[in-house]
């Protein structure tokens, strides 16, 4: 059995491949190392890596011949850089996605997984969010991984392929570079938080999250590649639970020893107050119950952090 993981030099898609390793498969991944890094491929037991972009179809096309299961983790993810690059993360985030699709077909994958995201339901105010609400993406990124959840479904009742389709909320875990423009707000938090740097908090801090830890990310993933009848559908990835940042601050500080007192600023235009995603669906559907709470995924990052 083959597995082949876009992205997979990346922070999810490196831990996706180790557990895929660890379940018995022959792992692939398939990077163009913009923001994945080769060092995270020493996790991955004999991983078969092929430097590419998922633009280039024909490398595309290479990478899942012989593969059982494709994880199609690689997207550019930041929404500002899609605000600013649009053409780009279009042809990375839709093109890409349409690349990997087309190879599936050709190639008779068994399921393909898909990494959408919590962008794609943007400012409607409802919470928790469920599948079944009108998306309303406000970014072009949001608009891009939509549009990647359509044309799954499209390949689902068309041509046959098996696609599910993960909406992913706050992710954090080991391995999130805190340095890098695509990292959440907790590696930043947890990175500061160590080296004494000052925190800035932007808001009044009660703005929420749906954090949950890679380690449950990855397993949603395996459910939605192992569990029967779920092809076509889609499924919240999240807790199910609220965090506000002035809660996250009190958890570091209680990790790290020391109460952490944040500098607050203006609200940035554009973020969103709140996020929560209800995950009943996966729940009853996959099977999906998150392990790893939100306190012990931050004192394990911080573990890391540490060395």
């Amino acid at each position: 059995m083959r597995a082949l993981v876009t992205g997979g030099s990346g922070f999810i898609g490196s831990h996706l491949g180790v557990r895929l390793a660890a379940e018995g498969y022959a792992v692939r991944v398939l990077d163009n190392l913009s923001s994945g890094k080769r060092a995270n491929l020493a996790h991955i037991r004999d991983v078969d890596f092929r430097e590419a972009d998922v633009r280039d179809a024909a490398a595309v096309d290479a990478a899942v011949e012989g593969c059982d299961l494709v994880f199609h983790e690689a997207a550019v993810v930041s929404v500002p850089y899609s605000v600013e690059h649009p053409q780009e993360t279009h042809d990375v985030n839709i093109q890409g996605t349409l690349n990997v699709l087309m190879a599936a077909r050709k190639h008779r994958v068994r399921r393909v997984v898909f990494a959408s995201s919590a962008a794609v339901y943007g400012e409607e105010p409802t919470l928790p969010k469920h599948e079944a609400m009108a998306p309303e993406p406000i970014t072009p990124y949001g608009v891009e991984k939509l549009a990647g959840e359509a044309y799954l479904r499209t390949w689902s009742k068309v041509y046959g392929v098996e696609t599910v389709a993960l909406r992913y909320f706050n992710v954090f875990g080991v391995r999130q570079d805190p340095t890098s423009a695509y990292s959440g707000v907790i590696s930043v938090f947890a990175d500061r938080a160590l080296s004494g740097k000052p925190i800035t908090v932007y808001g009044d801090g009660e703005q929420s999250r749906d954090f949950i830890d890679v380690r449950n990310v990855v397993e949603a993933n395996w459910l939605a590649a192992t569990t029967k009848n779920v092809s076509g559908r889609i499924y919240n990835v999240a807790m199910g639970r609220r965090t506000t940042l002035n809660d996250l601050l009190r958890m570091l500080g209680r990790i790290v020893g020391r109460e952490l007192v944040p500098t607050y600023a203006a609200a940035r235009v554009g973020d969103i107050r709140d996020s929560l995603a209800d995950v009943s669906a996966a729940r009853k559907e996959l099977g999906f119950a998150p392990t790893v709470d939100v306190e012990v995924g931050l004192a394990d990052l911080v573990s890391s952090l540490r060395g």
